[in-house]
């Protein structure tokens, strides 16, 4: 996974960080914004479109970076994540919609965080 510059700058990502560092961050930023949500309230649907964009974004940076060829992930693994990507992508549309929940892209951000925080921690 591990985004480009482009991403990093694009969601004003401290440069200090690791690759992983970074992209922690990038998705708990996300993902904190995704939790406020109240998906009752239409009148803050500007809001959830927002967030649900900005996740869909992170998410379409990070699958272009997969498919690259200088990404160092295993292949399984990338095929994995870039259909994950996928999903991401189509569950948005139906959150936009009213037709998913912001619960899910909850869950799978959580997931791939706890999977960035293992691999902080055997780094260090």
């Amino acid at each position: 996974m591990y985004p480009t510059s482009q991403a990093r700058s694009g969601y004003d990502a401290n440069a200090v960080r690791t690759e992983r560092g970074t992209e922690y961050a990038l998705f708990a930023q996300i993902t904190a914004r995704l939790k406020a949500l109240d998906e009752s309230d239409r009148a803050g649907f500007p809001v959830l479109a927002a967030a649900v964009t900005d996740n869909q974004r992170l998410w379409g940076v990070l699958a272009e970076d997969l498919m690259s060829d200088a990404n160092q992930l295993p292949i399984g693994l990338r095929a994995q994540l870039v259909s994950l990507a996928e999903f991401v992508r189509k569950h948005s549309h139906a959150v936009l919609r009213g037709r998913g929940q912001v619960e899910v892209l909850i869950d799978i951000n959580t997931a791939i965080m706890k999977g960035l925080r293992g691999n902080l921690e055997t780094a260090a």
